[in-house]
């Protein structure tokens, strides 16, 4: 019943905030919401018993998100755009209040509930990571590795794209200081 109630908040949840990510305009809203949407997937690791997929869900892709965040605040200046429009503190103490009481619900209902049991069929003797990994090298090779190709050949893209705005900003910055230059002999 718990695990029912706690799937579907958690899928409402993800599927809004991924939502506000692909509608939102600013830059920050997006990541933040991006990186919350996140940390709910974890919970659906979690609500399922794979621990360690939970636990690598929120080291890996919450953390690179986090990096995406840094490089955002970074390379945009978007916090100029931000005016906090709501100035009713009520709202905000009611809404805080309720989202404290769901996840104090949500965190309690494992105690008071049966474990679901996993899809994929566990292997006796091992834990949880021996078992994701046996699943992982043996039967998703292939796209495990695919996966890692793409995801180092993103960041080489990534440091190539950065590496040419920085010499676009670079010289901007070294004509300004010419034309300083410049007009500091003309005087």
């Amino acid at each position: 019943m718990y695990e029912i109630i706690a799937f579907y908040l958690f899928s409402a949840l993800t599927i809004g905030l991924f939502l506000i990510t692909v509608m939102s305009k600013n830059v920050l809203y997006a990541m933040t919401s991006l990186a919350a949407g996140m940390v709910l997937i974890s919970g659906f690791f979690f609500i399922l018993g794979a621990d360690f997929l939970g636990v690598v869900q929120l080291i890996v892709y919450v953390g690179a998100v986090m990096a995406l965040y840094s490089f955002a605040m970074m390379f945009f200046d978007a916090t100029r755009d931000i005016k906090e429009k709501n100035t009713n503190s009520a709202l905000i103490f009611l809404l805080g209040g309720l989202s404290a009481v769901v996840l104090v619900l949500i965190f309690a209902a494992p105690i008071h509930s049966d474990a679901i049991q996993a899809l994929y069929p566990m292997h006796e003797g091992v834990g949880n990571a021996q078992d994701v990994g046996i699943v992982l090298f043996t039967k998703y090779l292939v796209p495990f590795e695919v996966a890692a190709v793409m995801l180092l050949v993103a960041m080489i893209a990534g440091i190539i794209l950065a590496g040419k705005k920085m010499d676009q900003s670079l010289t901007e910055d070294m004509a300004a200081d010419d034309e300083i230059m410049t007009q500091k002999d003309a005087k």
